[in-house]
């Protein structure tokens, strides 16, 4: 690797470090000619499928896209970025492990929303409205009665969306 600093072309490797996920291997290099040191980062290449859009338009998928995506949702709610790094890191295996050339953009977002499930209801029901297209209050309503129905088994790790609706309890 040349040096950053002189283009010098040999540069030795002092130290290196597997990331704590185990998907990055960091560098410490020093150039044989200035002395100077720096990092490297090495990751795995990994081919992804491409994103067929709703209007047939084909692109190649966006890691930032993605993240975006996340990040949007997730605006003002108590979701670390750790938290986020996981989930982006799911959706993206979950398509690497398709094995597919070409996947819909719609399988994409239900994969975030999959994921927001898990991480944060606000966020879930914000990313579905966009994502669905809700008309009308009602097709929110809709939407948290059946996230309220499939997720029973989350009670208690996240704040109720509508508050208790049982009779002496405080709401949320």
């Amino acid at each position: 690797m040349h040096c950053p600093f002189c283009q010098h072309e040999d540069t030795r490797v002092i130290d290196s470090r597997v990331s704590d996920d185990g998907s990055t291997i960091r560098r410490r290099r020093e150039c044989e000619a200035c002395g100077e040191r720096f990092n490297t980062f090495e990751t795995a290449e990994i081919k992804l499928p491409n994103v067929v859009k709703g209007d047939g338009r084909r692109e190649a998928f966006d890691e930032g896209k993605l993240r975006t995506g996340f990040m949007r949702a997730l605006q003002k709610r108590p979701v670390g970025s750790e938290q986020v790094d996981a989930a982006v890191r799911a959706v993206v295996e979950s398509l690497r492990r398709s094995g597919e050339r070409e996947v819909p953009s719609m399988r994409i977002g239900e994969l975030v929303m999959r994921e927001l499930k898990t991480l944060d209801h606000v966020a879930y029901v914000r990313f579905a409205s966009v994502y669905r297209s809700f008309e009308d209050v009602q097709a929110f309503r809709e939407e948290i009665e059946r996230l309220e129905r499939d997720l029973p088994s989350l009670e208690g790790l996240q704040l109720s969306l509508l508050g208790d609706p049982k009779p002496g309890k405080a709401k949320s």
